[in-house]
């Protein structure tokens, strides 16, 4: 079996706001989302980020997205021409450099909602042969 991520929604102060924000530095598409009182934002074919408007305080959550090297440079280089502070560490000083210790690109930033934004170029998460093993719940 084949399981991808369809969509997840992000709690929000003001979704279009957010919404709009994450598709420019991403350079991707968002709108009304067509179900629900939501604003989209379509990362990919196979994925869309849901934001929802919250009046409530909400937990910072942590999203991180994968991309080649030179999507990671048009997307660093949006971060910076908007004025967007970013960090070399998930939690931190806003000191403008990227990481590259686990030998990948990698930067983080905390706009518009404080959740962390991670942005790299090779998954440090996993090792090349995780998730090729068996992993089988019984019935």
């Amino acid at each position: 079996m084949t399981v991808h991520l369809d969509h997840l929604l992000i709690p929000s102060k003001n979704r279009q706001a957010a919404a709009r924000r994450l598709a420019e530095i991403l350079g991707v598409t968002w709108a009304p989302a067509t179900i629900g009182p939501f604003t989209a934002v379509h990362v990919n074919d196979g994925l869309t980020i849901d934001f929802d408007e919250w009046t409530q305080d909400f937990p910072k959550g942590h999203y991180c997205f994968r991309v080649p090297e030179p999507e990671f440079r048009v997307i660093l280089a949006r971060l910076s021409a908007s004025g967007t502070s970013y960090r070399s560490l998930p939690h931190g000083p806003d000191d403008h450099q990227v990481n590259t210790s686990l030998g990948s690109l990698i930067v983080y930033w905390s706009e518009p909602d404080g959740h962390v934004w991670e942005l790299l170029t090779e998954s440090y998460a996993r090792s090349p042969k995780q998730g090729q093993g068996e992993s089988k719940s019984a019935a």
